[in-house]
């Protein structure tokens, strides 16, 4: 079974670092993942967290608006809500790898307005170059005999 999301979006706030009752640093965040819906920009919150190394890390360098890549497995519980009694289900990306994908100092010369989460226009073009090709192309092999073989030679 494989369990693998690789998520690219940016936190809707900044990182609140917590210590468990054994001293284990954690973070639970959201990011903001754009979708195409139609004819228009769309975002989707996935609740995240993470852990020790990880978490201390966002910490101290990440701030709302970051843009962040991550690596992780969804894992999915549940919760009785103390004041109604109710059964609230959750699910949520257990990060094991996370990388800011731009500088502090990207971030504030680009000024992103992280509450629009506009996505980019496309931009990309096509390096390669076109060639024309060759009507008739020149092998070694142009001498050798052609073998004629129909499905009904081959053992399958």
């Amino acid at each position: 079974m494989i369990n693998r999301t690789i998520l690219v979006g940016r936190l809707t706030r900044d990182p609140e670092l917590r210590k468990t009752g054994t001293g284990k640093s954690v973070v639970n965040f959201t990011i903001a993942c754009n979708r195409q819906f139609g004819n228009r920009d769309e975002a989707d919150f996935i609740s995240c967290v993470a852990w020790n190394q990880t978490a201390d890390f966002m910490a101290n360098y990440l701030t709302k608006g970051a843009l962040v890549g991550l690596e992780g497995r969804i894992q999915t519980g549940s919760y009785e809500d103390r004041e109604t009694g109710k059964v609230i289900y959750t699910t949520d990306v257990i990060v094991d790898t996370l990388q800011a994908l731009e500088s502090r100092s990207q971030r504030e010369q680009g000024s992103p307005q992280p509450q629009s989460y506009a996505r980019p226009q496309n931009t990309y073009q096509d390096p390669a170059p076109k060639f024309a090709m060759d009507p008739e192309p020149s092998s070694p092999m142009d001498d050798e005999p052609v073998l004629d073989i129909t499905s009904d030679d081959l053992p399958f």
